[in-house]
């Protein structure tokens, strides 16, 4: 009887460390880009008008309001605008604010002329 105690024990072990053991890929998984992985498409927009926000808005690391700020664009920043990406409904451009130096997506109704006229 005793026996059977540890074989049962020792079953519903092998079956729970079964159950709650994470199943392993046999090799590396290469990560999904996201919208918010760093980019920078090179400056395909060579237009040469100034630029610039319709008000104070964030300049993010990817086309998505999900996606960290990396800077500012104000009304009074010039803008240099390098390319457009549609993401859903909306496009964004690619700029360099050439105020501040800093890269990043602006949603183009955040923009005084509706952003880049270039796809990246």
């Amino acid at each position: 009887m005793r026996d059977n105690r540890r074989r049962a024990l020792a079953a519903a072990t092998l079956l729970i460390g079964a159950v709650l053991t994470p199943v392993v890929a046999a090799g590396p998984a290469a990560a999904a880009p996201t919208a918010c992985s760093p980019s920078s498409p090179g400056d395909k927009d060579n237009s040469s008008w100034v630029k610039s926000a319709t008000a104070n808005v964030n300049m993010r690391s990817g086309p998505s309001t999900d996606c960290r700020a990396n800077g500012v664009a104000t009304p009074n920043h010039k803008l240099d605008y390098h390319c457009y990406k549609v993401v859903g409904s909306r496009t964004w451009t690619y700029v360099r604010n050439d105020s501040t130096g800093v890269k990043g997506w602006i949603r183009d109704d955040n923009l005084r002329d509706r952003g880049s006229l270039v796809k990246c």
